[in-house]
């Protein structure tokens, strides 16, 4: 499940699905890949003989006792506790915080603490200058004018494969993950799923 939460606050909630058929997050897609022998060409693949059996002959191959429930939900590999940006504060005191968090991106909260936009080192690099990590010269803007919003967010139980195509599809470099009651509960990075997929062997490819 998935949210889309902007200044007003929650203008969103629903599937992945009818999530992409709003308008306000619509960008040019990347060039498509091709994800299959002859889709080059308009024409349907045709999975080999070959290609299965070598697909039988991994999973016989593995150790009965490797085998263990694959990770399915975002919560399982989000990071926490989250360092925030508050909507109010200078551009300056955001790059300090995303410099001294060591972190490229942070979920911008509003008074009440509600989720209202992401504001990235790329943003910041618009109104400041910086010379040797510290600020040098600022157009003194707030975060408000220069984060992203509105921003995609994800419930705790969010399949993982589905942020991955979230992130994807809307050229984003991580996920807040919001409770019901739109509490920041996590952020989700690009980092935190590849993380994942080396920390906790082995995959099950093949489900």
């Amino acid at each position: 499940m998935f949210s889309i939460y902007g200044v007003t606050g929650q203008i969103f909630s629903g599937t992945l699905e009818a999530m992409d058929r709003v308008s306000r997050l619509a960008r040019t897609r990347a060039v498509r890949s091709i994800a299959r022998d002859g889709d080059e060409f308009g024409v349907e693949a045709v999975v080999s003989r070959p290609t299965q059996d070598a697909v039988h002959a991994y999973r016989a191959m593995l150790p009965e006792e490797l085998e263990r429930g694959p990770l399915v939900h975002v919560a399982q590999v989000m990071s926490r506790p989250v360092i925030t940006v508050q909507a109010d504060a200078t551009a300056a005191d955001a790059w300090r915080t995303l410099r001294d968090g060591r972190i490229h991106q942070a979920p911008v909260l509003d008074a009440t603490n509600n989720l209202v936009g992401m504001v990235s080192e790329r943003n910041l690099l618009m109104v400041i200058d910086i010379d040797g990590g510290e600020v040098i010269e600022t157009l003194r803007r707030r975060v408000r004018d220069v984060m992203t919003t509105p921003v995609v967010a994800a419930a705790p139980v969010t399949d993982i494969r589905r942020i991955a195509a979230v992130m994807l599809n809307n050229g984003v470099d991580g996920v807040p993950v919001v409770a019901v009651n739109g509490s920041l509960q996590g952020f989700v990075s690009r980092s935190d799923l590849l993380r994942a997929v080396i920390n906790d062997p082995p995959l099950s490819l093949w489900r």
